[in-house]
């Protein structure tokens, strides 16, 4: 899921003084923004406090199934067209794909209310850790499965760095150093591992990504 934290809130004023919006409609993510507690119907009361503070009215608010999808938030957006008509802009409290998609479905304009954190893997409730930094050339099958590019403070490829000391991470240092937990998981699993690792292509990290599984799916096909 993609960890998002509030965004500074003089920023957000400066954005509704930006374009003199005196009426602002709030879209939440009911995914990944209420999980993590930024964009759920408890933060979109806390936004609604604190624009009214600043004497910005609230049309009215929603919080789609999930903001990033395309068809989804064009329907939500239809759904309170109304409300979104009477304002002045729209604040998005999701990751900057959601905040997109809204862009992409009002002719109003939008902002974001949260800053995109990283890919966080669920450790337990409210605890999140980035584990993947969707480089593009995965080597989890040479690393058991422990991702050195992100895991690493330093994104080391191959073994550990001359700050490492009896076993612990020089840069998060209640931490052990991701190479000494790679290496670890491999003999475990009685595994040699595959030596050196070549570096990364990052060419293969192209942006902007896109991925069409209907025309995957529709290949062969008459």
């Amino acid at each position: 899921m993609i960890i998002t934290k509030p965004r500074d809130w003089d920023r957000i004023l400066a954005n509704m003084a930006e374009v003199d919006a005196r009426r602002v409609f709030i879209m939440g993510c009911g995914q990944c923004a209420t999980v993590a507690r930024t964009g759920g119907e408890d933060e979109i009361a806390e936004a609604r406090r604190r624009l009214a503070a600043a004497d910005i009215e609230v049309t009215g608010w929603a919080v789609g199934e999930v903001a990033c999808h395309s068809g989804g938030t064009r329907l939500e957006t239809r759904r309170h067209s109304g409300s979104i008509e009477e304002a002045d802009a729209v604040l998005v409290l999701s990751c900057g794909a959601g905040v997109q998609t809204v862009a992409d479905a009002t002719s109003k304009p939008v902002f974001p209310g949260l800053e995109s954190v990283f890919l966080g893997n669920v450790v337990r409730h409210g605890v999140f850790e980035e584990r993947c930094q969707m480089c593009g050339e995965c080597v989890l099958d040479l690393t058991a499965g422990i991702c050195p590019v992100t895991t690493c403070p330093k994104g080391l490829l191959n073994g550990p760095c001359g700050g490492m000391w009896d076993g612990n991470c020089e840069v998060v240092t209640d931490r052990e150093c991701t190479h000494v937990l790679i290496r670890r998981r491999l003999a475990e699993q009685a595994r040699e591992g595959t030596g050196v690792l070549a570096p990364k292509d990052h060419s293969k990290q192209l942006k902007p990504g896109s991925v069409n599984l209907r025309g995957e799916r529709g290949k062969g096909r008459r």
